[in-house]
């Protein structure tokens, strides 16, 4: 159903037309790149080695369906990162993200060598909630005022998932 590819400079106009027509579906949970300067950035920052972000592509026409970023990547005998995604409208609701998840866990703990990601998600984002559940993420903990979103500093739940969970919910 999908694809994960790296971002670059020709998905510029798509990305940002999906931030805007996604306006109301992403409002007070992520502010997304809105300007082709930051969406440049962007594609600079997932060629870092501590990033590694990609968009979420329909694999019948290469539409992009969303993102997922794996952020603040650390080796060593930490072995973790980040975790942060969002769908775009009308693709919301599809299975895309779902799909692109799983490829991405796969990539995170096999061909990365990661041993855990962490994901951070608003108590009232239930449909993301219920993405991370379903992958075998389990909830660790809150967090209150943990990151600024659209000028106001909102409470996190803390979902993680270990390469031994991923192993056994496979």
């Amino acid at each position: 159903m999908v694809f994960l590819r790296r971002p670059g400079p020709r998905d510029c106009d798509e990305f940002l037309a999906r931030v805007r027509d996604s306006r109301d579906l992403h409002r007070g949970w992520v502010e997304p790149l809105s300007e082709p300067e930051a969406f440049h950035a962007y594609v600079r920052r997932t060629r870092r080695r501590n990033c590694d972000g990609c968009v979420v592509c329909r694999n019948e026409d290469g539409a992009i369906t969303g993102t997922i970023n794996l952020n603040e990547i650390v080796h060593g005998s930490f072995q973790s990162a980040y975790l942060g995604y969002f769908s775009f409208a009308p693709f919301a609701g599809a299975g895309y993200m779902r799909e692109g998840l799983e490829l991405t866990l796969r990539r995170a703990f096999s061909e990365l060598g990661l041993h855990r990601l962490e994901a951070n998600i608003q108590p009232e984002n239930g449909r993301s909630i219920a993405l991370a559940r379903g992958l075998g993420f389990r909830h660790e903990g809150f967090s209150p005022r943990y990151v600024r979103v659209g000028d106001r500093w909102r409470d996190h739940e803390r979902w993680a998932i270990t390469v031994e969970d991923w192993i056994h919910s496979s």
